[in-house]
C-alpha cells in the first residue's frame, strides 16, 4: 500500500527553489574532494524517528496520527504497514540506508519466543523491501532501556535474569543483523550507570558490562557475521552517572578490557553537549 502518492521523489533543485519538497544543498551527484556527496554522506532514515514515534513527551500524551496505524488490526498487521510506510519514505529521499530497534520494528508479545516470531516474521519483510528497493541496513539494535525490566541497567543490573533477557535480545538482534546484511550494531548504554555510589559496586559493574560486550562479540563470531560494534556514549539519559559518558570513557573502557578491535564509537552532536562537549572535541578524541 502507498501512503504518499501524491509527493513526488525529492530532487536537488538549488537554493533559489520554491518548491517545499526539494533539496536545496543536498545535491548527490556534486563531486567535493574527490568524492561525489552521495559517497561522502551515508544518510539513513531511523524507523524509530519516522514511523513510530508518537510525539508523546512526559508533559502530554501522542500529537502524531500515523495513517498506517490508525487503519486497526492486528499489532503484527499494523507492524507491516509501517515497513511499507518507511521503505516508501525512504525511497522519495533518496536515502539508501536505514536503522532500527527491535522493538521498533515488531510487537514485543507476551514471552521472549513470541517476540523472536514476530521479529522473524517482519524482517522477512524488510528482507523483500531491501531486494526490492536495494535500501541497505546501516545498523540494528536492541531496545535495553524503556522496559522497566531495565531500570537498574542490563549488564550492570543486580539480577541476572536481567542480564540474560539482554544478552538474549542482542543475540537476536546479532542474528537479524546477518539475515538482513547489517553493516554495524550498537549498544547505547543508557542504563548501564548508577545514581549513588552507596549502593553501586562499581568495578564489578563495569566487568560485568565487559563481559556482556565480549559474549556479544564471541556469538558475532559463532554464526560467522562480525559487524563493527558501536558503542554510543549518551551521558545523563537517563542515570546522573553512566559507564559509556563520552568519548574518552569509553575508549578508555574498550582500551582496558581489551575490545578496541571490535568496537569503534557512535558520535552524535547532541549527547557531546550533554557531556559539556562540543561535537569537534568528541571526535577528535576519537582521532
Amino acid at each position: 500500500m502507498a501512503y504518499f502518492n501524491n509527493i513526488a521523489p525529492i530532487q536537488y533543485e538549488g537554493t533559489k527553489t520554491k518548491n517545499m519538497f526539494a533539496f536545496r544543498h543536498y545535491n548527490p551527484e556534486e563531486v567535493v574532494l574527490g568524492k561525489t556527496m552521495e559517497e561522502h554522506l551515508h544518510f539513513a532514515l531511523a524507523f524509530w524517528h519516522t514511523i513510530t514515534m508518537d510525539g508523546a513527551d512526559p508533559f502530554g500524551s501522542a500529537t502524531m496520527e500515523r495513517p498506517w496505524d490508525l487503519e486497526g488490526g492486528t499489532e503484527l498487521e499494523i507492524a507491516h504497514r509501517r515497513v511499507d510506510a518507511f521503505f516508501e519514505i525512504a525511497e522519495k529521499l533518496g536515502v539508501k540506508y536505514y536503522c532500527f530497534h527491535d522493538v521498533d520494528i515488531a510487537p514485543q508479545g507476551k514471552s521472549l519466543k513470541e517476540f523472536y516470531a514476530n521479529l522473524d516474521e517482519i524482517t522477512d519483510h524488510l528482507l523483500e523491501k531491501q531486494k526490492e528497493t536495494g535500501i541497505k541496513l546501516l545498523w540494528n539494535t536492541a531496545n535495553m532501556f524503556s522496559n522497566p525490566r531495565y531500570m537498574n541497567g542490563v549488564s550492570t543490573s543486580n539480577r541476572a535474569e536481567v542480564f540474560a533477557y539482554g544478552a538474549a535480545q542482542v543475540k537476536k538482534g546479532l542474528e537479524l543483523s546477518k539475515k538482513l546484511g547489517g553493516e554495524n550494531y550498537v549498544f547505547w548504554g543508557g542504563r548501564e550507570g548508577y545514581e549513588s555510589l552507596l549502593n553501586t559496586d562499581m568495578a564489578l559493574e563495569m566487568d560485568h558490562m565487559a563481559k556482556f560486550f565480549h559474549m556479544a562479540v564471541d556469538y558475532a563470531k559463532s554464526i560467522d557475521h562480525l559487524p563493527v560494534f558501536l558503542i554510543e556514549p549518551k551521558p545523563k539519559e537517563p542515570m546522573t552517572h553512566q559507564y559509556d559518558y563520552d568519548a574518552a570513557t569509553a575508549m578508555a573502557f574498550l582500551q582496558k578490557y581489551d575490545l578496541t578491535d571490535y568496537f569503534k564509537l557512535n558520535l552524535e552532536t547532541n549527547h557531546a553537549w550533554l557531556a559539556g562537549h562540543t561535537f569537534e572535541h568528541e571526535l577528535n578524541t576519537a582521532r
